[in-house]
Order: C-alpha cells, then structure tokens, then sequence
C-alpha cells in the first residue's frame, strides 16, 4: 500500500502532521474556540433569502473583487474598531488562514523567512512551510507576553520578510499592546524592511481596543481579522484583511481567479447586516470568560490573562493526562503542546459550568 513517504513530497514536508483538533462524540466540546450560540433565526433567515437571490446567477462567475463584501466590511471596521477605512484597504478571503496564505504567497517564499511568537497560533508555521517560507520561532517571556528586547534582536539578526504578532494570541489569551507592536514594526522596518501581519481572530473578545488605528502611515502593516468568532460563522470561512490600499493591490497578484463565492459573499453580507444581534453574543461570552477565569483561579489553578473566547490554564505536571481526565468526565477541551498548560474554549453558562465541575474535581484529585 502506497503511502506518503512514497510519493516524492517536498523534503520540507515530510514528517509533518496536518492541523486539526480531535471531534469526539461527548456532551460539552470547548476544544476549537468555536461561537456556542447559533445564529438566530432571522439572519438565517436573511441567509436563505440572499442565498436564494445568489443561486439564480450561479451560471455566472461571482464578483470577483467583491466589492459589495469589501464595503461592508470596512463599514463594520471602522465602526467598531475606532479608525475610518474603505474598501481599498480591505480584502477577504476564504477564512483568515486563506488571508495569511496569500500574505505569505506574495511576501514570503522560497529563499524567504516568516518570524512568530512562539507559543502562538501553529498554522502561521505551517502555512509559512507550505509557501516554502523558513519559518523563525521567536521569543516570549514566561507570563506568555513578548519579550520585546529579544524580539528586536532576533528581527535585526534574521532580517525576516514577515512579522507574525498574535493579539490576542492563540492558544494562551494574551493580548500585544499596541508599543509593542511599533517596537517590533520599527525593528522590522529598520532590518527589512519587512512586513508586520497584526492577526486579531479574536479582537472582538478583547478588553483592549484594536490596533487597526496603527495601519495609518504605516503601508507594510496588516491587520487580520475573520468571521469565525465574534460571528458566530465558523461554518462559513470568510477572513479578511486591513491594510494600505498597496498591499490590497499585492495580494490580488497570487489570489485564484473568483475564489469567494457567489454564496460564500451572500452569507457573509446578510450576517453583516445582524453585527448588533451577533455582537451582543460576544459580549455574553465576554462576561463568562471573565466568569471561568475567576471561578479557576479559586480552585486554586494557574490562569493567563484571557482577552479571547478561550482560556489558557494550568499548571499541570502531566496535561495529556490531565486533558484525559476532564474528557472522562464528558468534556472535551484542547492540549495544544504548550508544557503544563490547557485550553479550555467558552461556552454557554451550562457548557462553562459542566467543565468548571470537572476542573473542580481533577484538582482535587491532583491535590489530594
């Protein structure tokens, strides 16, 4: 039987394994950072309806440029992230990972590198392997925060093509603030000069603002952002982009010709017409994020500081078995790797309460 090792793949991707987060059939499943509420009834309504309007032009490529996309989305940025953008600055792609491909795919490549912040979101890597980009893996403190000094060093030593900074980053909560980000974007600028991607997935759920106002008078930093969170579409895959409008221009070189859909773009733009509905989601998961980290820390585990819809926990001597232990008991949460530590995403109060029970009782255990 033919397998991998047989077919000539790429040296640089032999050995490697594909992301992905076990799916298991238990009652509560806060492993992937997924939105608990379903959307309501009247945006999937509006769905089937713009949905419905899109199916009768499916013998037609859809706008490629999407421009109808691009606008509302802008108009969505720059009300509620605090800085005026248009649709020159924004370009959507299929989920924020197809954004971060592109990014690669047009700035990164062969004989080129991408540095990030380790521990952070692992398919930056991955993505920056499939591209033929060297991958660098920076450096944080031990809270999980950036060491900026070292950061800097590391820039001006390896003079990468592309800065990743995580805010909130994924998988420990941590949010960047934003002299951080101009210290790591004056770094890559003076070695480069280099290209700083910003990826906010999870902006919506910060306490801190965002840090799209930076992309002003700065044409080599990008702001990323997706649908999948705060939207509650995770189903959906629509990522997009803020930058200057040259950036926007450079990624359109290596997109595929017509990649959004005709129903991909209809969806999207009815959920943008429910932002108020959906955003009120986002604040509920909010005040229960705010909720399991308070309820952690009394158990007596070590917690870091969430702005995102999920939280990093610990510490633990064995967290495969400690993983083990609270899926036993009907809940399934995340082992990203990180030593000592889990991931536990946020659900709905009777989700976060059916965990908060098993965290209760793996630490007696542990503690005994």
């Amino acid at each position: 039987m033919t397998g991998i090792d047989d077919l000539p793949v790429r040296d640089e991707l032999r050995g490697k394994s594909p992301y992905g987060a076990p799916q298991l059939d238990v009652p509560v499943r806060l492993n992937t950072n997924e939105n608990p509420y379903p959307l309501p009834d009247a945006l999937v309504d509006r769905i089937t309806e713009r949905v419905r309007d899109a199916a009768r032009t499916l013998n037609r490529y859809p706008d490629r440029e999407a421009v109808e996309l691009r606008t509302e989305l802008a108009r969505y940025l720059t009300g509620t992230a605090g800085h005026q953008v248009g649709v020159a600055n924004l370009w959507a792609a299929n989920g924020s990972n197809e954004v971060i491909q592109q990014l690669l795919q047009t700035f990164g490549g062969p004989g080129r590198t991408a540095i990030g912040f380790e521990p952070s979101y692992s398919m930056h890597a991955l993505i920056a392997r499939g591209t033929g980009t060297g991958w660098i893996s920076g450096p944080r403190h031990e809270d999980f925060t950036i060491d900026v000094a070292a950061a800097e060093r590391c820039i001006a030593e390896n003079r990468p093509d592309v800065v990743f900074i995580t805010s909130p980053n994924n998988p420990t909560g941590t949010a960047v603030d934003r002299e951080t980000v101009l210290a790591l974007y004056e770094a890559a600028q003076a070695a480069g000069p280099s290209m700083v991607v910003v990826d906010e997935a999870y902006g919506e759920f910060s306490h801190s603002p965002s840090l799209l106002p930076l992309i002003e008078g700065r044409p080599r930093l990008v702001l990323s952002r997706t649908m999948s969170k705060a939207f509650g579409a995770a189903g959906l895959r629509l990522g997009y982009l803020a930058a200057d409008p040259a950036v926007v221009d450079a990624v359109q070189l290596v997109r595929l010709p017509y990649h959004l859909s005709s129903v991909t773009q209809a969806t999207a733009l009815a959920a943008l017409e429910h932002t108020d509905t959906l955003l009120r989601y986002v604040e509920q998961l909010k005040a229960e994020r705010d909720r399991v980290v308070g309820e952690l820390r009394s158990i007596g585990y070590d917690v870091t500081e969430s702005d995102a819809n999920f939280i990093q926990f610990g510490r633990f001597q064995d967290a495969s078995a400690a993983w083990r232990a609270i899926l036993d008991r009907g809940v399934l949460i995340r082992d990203n790797g990180v030593p000592g530590w889990l991931r536990v995403s946020v659900g709905t109060p009777a989700e976060n309460d059916a965990f908060l029970e098993a965290a209760r009782a793996l630490h007696k255990e542990i503690t005994a």
